[in-house]
């Protein structure tokens, strides 16, 4: 019994002193911790209070100091920015009723970028609106970092220690033979996450945010890092860069500059900044749901993107075609489904606001695989990843050490497909040649040569010859203004050559076809010369 009233007596005293804990517990530290701001006149100071502290220039929205736990980690020859630097702006500032957060904002007549910050975070949040492209020609964020400090960086982006250019002023070799570049060992933009540099107990990475204002699609590439003397991070919106479709104004983002102690962090949550009154903010959204897809390959990941000048999403499907996508602004969008990279089914769709599309099951009608062939050279899946060096494009310059030889190769079919080139080169490795056998009946038939590329370069197009007979020139596909294959990406606008073959031009055995680039422009050199990346090459019954 004694026992009994003991434990109630005690159970009471918990209770009791649980409830006087929460009535008297002090006030700030049930509240969101405040940041610090100090307006200087000429700059605005913030600190998180929790070890992070910027420095905002107020002639122009530059950051032009950033300290982690009082290293200095912003570069000490140029400022971070958007675009590069917008000369002068309107810069403004405000906090939260309750002081837990603030946002600057540095506004042009046709661009608007904001900082954002909440107290107890080691964050900057950013987003960018903008109503013309930057005269620069591309819309980026550019921190650049202490390249003393954050030295632990990604091997292909690293420029330090070069012998000087190999292509223009932005690829660089080594005594090696090496090659690196801020264009290599970047990631497609469906796998954008979060990604950075670090350094003793430091760590700055960019979260690169929402991508549907951004450009080119979910395979697009664009610089992330360059090391130099100071170590860069980028988050690109868009560029001229290889770039297939036009710039969408907007708001671009929200994005994110987090720093650490060194190790990766999560994504940070976006949502609570709708709250913020950012122009261009895009609240009342719909959803879209595929039900299935018939006709798949169950070799390849199939990706459902949807797009139009707005706005760009995109999704992974399942291995029964289903795919589901959240948060489109509302609008009229092409539907693609690309196998790999290659897009084998398109469909107009409509997303409107607070509701959901949904799609039956569709099949897929454009692959060029469904197609009977005598014999074919890689895989119709948009990339080059299975032919020689195919798989280096996007790390290294094609003159770099450690590629094998480009040829020119001269390929007998049922051969390993990693024999025959990737790219083809007027100035470096062609002609490139295939020999092939046919029999009787089907020397005796006229058959289909197809050509997959999956970008050009210098209007370069396949001039084709079989057994000595030259077939009809082709005209230029419609490929980016740039370089492409010599600055990390083979991607373009996929095309399809195609000629038929007369029977009067094949032998019953053995038969030979030369491929050779063609062009109306003159070259700059022989890997900045007319060509093209292959997706794969065959022959149909």
């Amino acid at each position: 019994m004694l026992a009994s009233v003991s434990r109630k007596t005690i159970s009471m005293l918990l209770v009791l002193a649980l409830v006087v804990t929460v009535l008297f517990i002090p006030t700030s530290t049930v509240q969101a911790a405040t940041v610090g701001v100090t307006d200087n006149g000429s700059t605005i100071v913030v600190n998180t209070g929790a070890g992070l502290e910027y420095t905002i220039n107020k002639s122009n929205g530059d950051m032009i100091s950033c300290k982690l736990n009082g290293v200095q980690l912003c570069g000490s020859s140029k400022a971070s920015h958007i675009g590069s630097g917008l000369g002068s702006a309107t810069v403004t500032w405000s906090k939260s009723p309750s002081g837990s957060t603030v946002l600057i904002t540095a506004a042009t007549s046709t661009l608007t970028h904001y900082y954002s910050s909440r107290g107890g975070e080691n964050i900057i949040y950013m987003a960018t609106y903008v109503t013309a492209e930057p005269s620069v020609g591309e819309l980026r964020y550019i921190f650049r970092g202490n390249g003393s400090v954050l030295t632990s960086v990604p091997a292909n982006s690293n420029i330090r220690n070069n012998v000087g250019a190999v292509e223009s002023s932005d690829v660089f070799g080594y005594s090696n033979g090496y090659t690196t570049s801020k264009y290599y060992g970047n990631d497609q933009a469906k796998n954008l996450t979060i990604r950075g540099v670090t350094g003793s107990g430091v760590g700055v990475f960019m979260a690169y945010g929402n991508r549907e204002k951004s450009s080119g699609g979910p395979f697009f590439r664009d610089i992330q890092f360059q090391s130099g003397t100071d170590t860069e991070v980028y988050n690109y919106m868009n560029s001229g860069h290889a770039q297939t479709e036009s710039w969408r104004m907007g708001l671009h983002g929200p994005y994110a500059l987090v720093f650490t102690n060194g190790s990766t962090p999560s994504v940070p949550d976006f949502s609570w900044m709708s709250g913020l009154g950012l122009t261009g903010w895009v609240s009342t959204r719909g959803n879209i749901v595929l039900n299935g897809l018939f006709g798949m390959d169950s070799s390849y990941t199939y990706t459902v993107g949807f797009a139009n000048s707005n706005a760009q999403y995109w999704t992974t499907a399942s291995s029964s075609g289903a795919a589901l996508k959240y948060g489109l602004i509302p609008g009229s969008y092409t539907m693609t489904v690309y196998k790999g990279e290659l897009a084998v089914y398109t469909e107009s769709v409509t997303v409107n606001g607070g509701a959901t599309t949904t799609l039956n099951s569709r099949t897929i009608n454009s692959d060029p695989s469904a197609a009977s062939a005598i014999w074919r050279i890689g895989n119709w899946d948009g990339t080059p990843n299975d032919l020689l060096n195919g798989q280096t494009i996007t790390i290294r310059h094609p003159s770099d050490s450690r590629n094998p030889s480009w040829g020119p190769v001269s390929y007998a079919i049922g051969s390993a497909t990693n024999k025959f080139p990737a790219i083809q080169f007027r100035g470096q490795n062609s002609p490139t040649t295939i020999t092939f056998n046919l029999n009787s009946t089907q020397a005796a038939a006229s058959h289909t040569l197809r050509i997959g590329i999956t970008t050009a370069y210098n209007g370069g197009r396949p001039s084709v010859t079989i057994n000595g007979n030259s077939m009809s020139n082709p005209s230029a596909s419609s490929q980016p203004n740039s370089r492409s294959f010599t600055i990390g990406t083979y991607r373009g606008n996929n095309n399809t050559f195609s000629w038929t073959i007369p029977a009067s031009y094949l032998n019953n055995g053995t038969n030979t076809i030369t491929i050779s680039p063609i062009s109306g422009s003159s070259d700059l050199g022989p890997w900045l010369s007319a060509g093209w990346v292959y997706d794969s090459l065959d022959l149909l019954n």
